[in-house]
């Protein structure tokens, strides 16, 4: 089997960025979502960010115009997945809510369908089991930015058949990532210890050890990480850190307990950039402030 088409399922941060790799990779790319601002304001991002690349000497500009064609949006579930090869999920991390919208999925697509779930912890497992295919089901880990970050986890489930992830494989290189494939366990490799050290920063904070940008510089010049856990976590939002906390907290024990202070800022909507306040405050168009 080879893939041709595939549909994204949600318009948000992770879904346009998805679903912009899949477009400039050549494939047929159908997003969906169903509330058509999110899908108006993916396609406003997506083509800003072709042309900036086309800008920058990343991308060629035969190759972004093609991309834009290749991408097509939708908010009929059944218009967007009908005759897809592929399937990616990227709708908010609540388990019931994933396995729902395979369950729908499943009923307008053909039995050879591959599907893939871009969850960030959750278990690839229960969802493949939900979704009726779970030899044809595998966790597709992006990381935010999508068109910047190389890395992809595949994360095989119990029942995921070797044959999908050589699929996925060629899907994801075809993208310009490289692969780490690994077993399921709960935050797989990236989440779980990117959590612990997000969480430690957090409970530093509330101690006052430092301050957030000292914590945030200390972690770049004596570590070498390319950003701070406090930038990092205002990127990828307050709250899904938060919730892959809870379930890693649930799943692996004590360690994992989120930190006081994080739940503050998530009950007082402090989210990250998408908010414009998080650890930090930034602008309209995401740029820190002050």
């Amino acid at each position: 089997m080879s893939v041709t088409t595939i549909a994204v399922l949600g318009a948000g941060t992770m879904g346009r960025g998805i679903a912009h790799v899949s477009a400039l990779a050549g494939y047929d790319t159908r997003l969906f979502d169903v509330a058509q601002p999110a899908l108006d304001l993916a396609r406003s991002t997506i083509e800003k960010n072709l042309d900036k690349g086309v800008a920058r000497g990343k991308v060629e500009r035969e190759k972004a115009e093609a991309a834009k064609l290749n991408l097509s949006q939708f908010t009929d579930l059944a218009s967007a997945v009908g005759g897809c090869d592929l399937v990616i999920e990227a709708v908010p991390e609540k388990m019931q809510l994933k396995v729902e919208t395979f369950q729908r999925v499943a009923e307008h697509v053909g039995a050879e369908c591959v599907f893939a779930s871009n969850t960030s912890s959750l278990s690839i497992t229960e969802m493949a089991s939900g979704s009726g295919r779970p030899e044809r089901f595998a966790g597709m880990h992006f990381f935010n930015p999508v068109h910047i970050m190389k890395l992809i986890e595949l994360v095989r489930g119990l029942e995921t058949s070797a044959e999908t992830l050589d699929l996925l494989t060629e899907v994801s290189v075809a993208m310009g990532k490289q692969v780490v494939t690994v077993n399921e366990a709960p935050g797989f490799v990236t989440s779980r210890i990117n959590a612990m050290i997000g969480n430690e920063a957090f409970r530093m904070l509330e101690a006052g050890v430092a301050s957030a940008e000292d914590i945030d510089t200390a972690l770049k010049l004596g570590l070498n990480h390319p950003m701070g856990p406090f930038e990092m976590v205002d990127l990828v939002g307050l709250d899904v850190r938060l919730s892959i906390l809870e379930y890693l907290h649930a799943t692996l024990g004590e360690v994992y307990r989120p930190s006081p202070l994080l739940r503050q800022y998530v009950k007082a909507g402090r989210f990250g950039r998408k908010t414009g306040k998080g650890v930090y405050e930034y602008d309209a168009e995401g740029k820190r402030v002050g």
